[in-house]
């Protein structure tokens, strides 16, 4: 235990870089509930997470604007994710921004489609940091903060080997009947 510990404050920044270029949070919570344990330090790991977010959406955005030929045609098989996330850029405008950060399944697409229309490099660069300095507060700090919780919740499963599939089995069916929800034709 005390090797992967080691292993994790040597190459933890690194770990929580290159999931936060994706715009996971998970690592970040993680990097919270690490430097609670004394293992990370929490200042430099909500540095990092935002400093991979901020580039990481930045990238989505430059490369959607400049091959929007071959994006699209990665994003056929998300016709309708695309959809919604076009009409919420439309409805929401710059605060999608922000929202988009925490919603899986289009966090991804919503710099991609802002970079596919006319939306301004320059404007979205800027509310990408300060959304993304945001991000990076609330996980982190959520993370170091429930930190003893979740660290007893995870010995709690550790205890009860069944509880976790059943937990995993409700989040994912949750998530997908949501997106499926969302992005589903309505009848008239």
């Amino acid at each position: 235990m005390e090797d992967i510990l080691s292993s994790l404050s040597t190459y933890g920044y690194i770990l929580l870089f290159l999931y936060s270029f994706g715009g996971g949070f998970v690592a970040i919570v993680g990097a919270g509930v690490l430097s609670y344990m004394g293992n990370m330090d929490i200042t430099t790991s909500i540095v990092v997470a935002c400093i991979a977010n901020i580039i990481g959406d930045s990238f989505l955005f430059y490369m959607a604007r400049n091959n929007k030929a071959s994006i699209k045609t990665h994003l056929v098989k998300h016709k309708r994710k695309l959809a919604l996330s076009i009409l919420w850029m439309r409805r929401k405008g710059d605060l999608i921004v922000f929202v988009q950060k925490y919603i899986y399944g289009v966090k991804t697409l919503i710099p991609i489609v802002m970079g596919m229309s006319k939306y301004s490099y320059t404007r979205f660069n800027i509310l990408n940091i300060f959304a993304s300095i945001l991000w990076a507060l609330v996980f982190g700090l959520s993370g170091y903060y429930s930190a003893e919780h979740l660290i007893n919740f995870i010995q709690f499963i550790g205890e009860n080997k069944i509880v976790m599939p059943i937990i995993l089995l409700t989040l994912l069916g949750s998530i997908w009947l949501y997106i499926t929800k969302l992005t589903s034709k309505k009848e008239r």
